[in-house]
């Protein structure tokens, strides 16, 4: 069973687009940070308490983009997202837009988090409670 969790919203609007007519490679990035920011709360891991809750925060390690449909000025987006991977030091996200009224993809996102001790300036081990909530939410293996 997959655990997608609804995000954010957004609309493209025409200053998002390049020269081509559809939204430019640049403006997705925004739109999928500011997704990624919401599940970490929505998951009941707030980055406005992970530090003071579990001595740790997380950093951006990669991020890869897959473009699949252009989007154009009006169009209205809708961004869901889950837990893909857990490792020892890091968690890996999968994040997709979809256009909100038609449900069709038109991005797909990986992102890498890695635990960081903000003392030490360095990777870290994923605390345990942290660790048991991310499982929640992870879809079942097929």
């Amino acid at each position: 069973m997959e655990k997608w969790i609804d995000l954010s919203r957004g609309v493209v609007h025409p200053w998002h687009h390049d020269h081509f007519g559809h939204m430019n490679v640049r403006h997705y990035a925004p739109f999928f940070d500011d997704a990624s920011y919401h599940l970490w709360t929505l998951i009941g891991l707030p980055y406005s308490r992970m530090l003071e809750e579990h001595g740790v925060h997380c950093v951006a390690a990669r991020t890869s983009t897959n473009y699949i449909r252009e989007l154009v000025a009006g169009d209205l987006i809708a961004i869901d997202g889950t837990v893909s991977r857990i490792g020892t030091k890091s968690v890996t996200f999968q994040l997709r837009m979809r256009h909100a009224d038609t449900g069709a993809l038109h991005a797909t996102y990986d992102l890498v988090e890695v635990f960081f001790d903000p003392k030490t300036r360095a990777s870290t081990a994923m605390p345990q409670s942290v660790r048991t909530r991310l499982s929640e939410w992870r879809p079942d293996p097929e």
